[in-house]
């Protein structure tokens, strides 16, 4: 019998894969990992969360060991805190600090799922590993595929995209065939624990908690001017990283008597004047733009091709985009999409698919409308 060692996040959905799992045949073990804990980060690195909560992954724990006993599978807890600090938090914070909108599920799928959990569950003996991601994976013989889960609402590819081929090689996707219906509907079937508790939301492995009041922890907040596009001054925004590219709610701009009642969205940051450039209409054309530049290209089998017509997600659960993509030097590429697109965002993934196969994707650097890079 092969080995896998699965990640059981105390979700449903991990808990469904564990059981899948252990039908199939496999010698199952369980992996929970502990990658965030606000008094430790203050011990070992000095840096405290004064607005801490009673951290979730604690119950999350609880009832991974629930479901596991419920199974009757060997549970291991693990600690990653070190490794998502240095991997995942510092980068996040980072590109906030350069006014982008980052990504950490990405970043913690490729340096803690499949790169630090692999490394300790190889040590336990695995063959593989599993998540419960919604994703399905093709091994053959020579090379490994990331194919998208069946459920388009939840497929979660998106988040796989930088995943090297000799860790999909070892990755096994257990209800990437299932929709979370049946996902549901298995896990009270069988009467796990985890079968009516909701899906996380929130930061990855941070919880759902003040994102606002949480970011000033470690970053300093610098208000400045809410500008209109010719310049005129609005208001005030409480720091650029708390806003994103086409966002709307928290601008705190509505009631000006001298513009029409369209909403208004956020169209740019100016980061040397410190900036919120904002603009009326969801349909803005300063929201839209059909071509960007892209870094730290990652493909995950075989290389895509040159102006071939693909397609790519700019964000989760976004439909496809019709694009084709050109190489450039230092691992850059160049993404066009000619139907055009909104909120194309810096810091965000764009994601390339031929047909069910995810390709691997690139960070979002630069983004144009015809010969005009936006202020993003």
């Amino acid at each position: 019998m092969k080995k896998v060692i699965l990640g059981l996040s105390g979700g449903v959905d991990s808990s469904v894969a564990l059981k899948l799992l252990k039908d199939e045949g496999y010698q199952v073990e369980a992996m929970f990992m502990r990658n965030w804990d606000s008094l430790t980060n203050n011990d070992i690195l000095g840096n405290p969360d004064l607005n801490a909560e009673i951290c979730p992954q604690e119950k999350d724990y609880q009832d991974a060991v629930s479901v596991a006993d419920v199974l009757k599978v060997p549970i291991h807890r693990v600690d990653f805190i070190e490794e998502y600090w240095k991997d995942v938090f510092q980068y996040f914070l980072s590109e906030y600090r350069c006014g982008r909108t980052p990504n950490p599920d990405i970043m913690c799928n490729k340096y803690i799922k499949f790169s630090a959990f692999l490394d300790r569950a190889i040590s336990l003996g695995a063959d593989y590993i599993a998540m419960g991601h919604y994703a399905r994976v093709r091994h053959e013989k020579e090379m490994s595929y990331l194919l998208r889960g069946v459920d388009d609402q939840k497929d979660q590819t998106y988040f796989l995209c930088m995943l090297k081929q000799k860790q999909l090689r070892k990755a096994l996707f257990p209800i990437g065939h299932l929709c979370k219906a049946e996902v549901r509907k298995i896990a009270e079937e069988n009467h796990l624990p985890t079968a009516d508790k909701k899906d996380s939301t929130g930061i990855c492995f941070i919880g759902e908690r003040n994102f606002k009041k949480f970011l000033q922890n470690y970053l300093p907040a610098q208000p400045g001017n809410i500008v209109t596009l010719d310049g005129t001054v609005l208001g005030k925004h409480d720091g650029l990283m708390y806003y994103t590219i086409g966002q709307r709610k928290g601008l705190g701009i509505g009631g000006l008597s001298q513009y029409a009642n369209d909403a208004w969205f956020v169209c740019g940051k100016d980061l040397s004047k410190n900036e919120l450039i904002v603009g009326q209409g969801h349909d803005s054309i300063y929201l839209e733009s059909n071509w960007c530049i892209a870094t730290d290209a990652n493909w995950i089998a075989t290389l895509p091709k040159e102006n071939y017509p693909y397609t790519a997600k700019f964000r989760y659960r976004q439909k496809d985009q019709p694009v084709t993509i050109s190489f450039l030097k230092d691992n850059k590429i160049k993404v066009i999409y000619p139907e055009g697109c909104r909120a194309v965002t810096p810091g965000q993934a764009v994601v390339i698919y031929d047909g069910e196969i995810c390709l691997g994707g690139a960070i979002i650097d630069e983004v144009y409308y015809n010969n005009e890079r936006r202020k993003y």
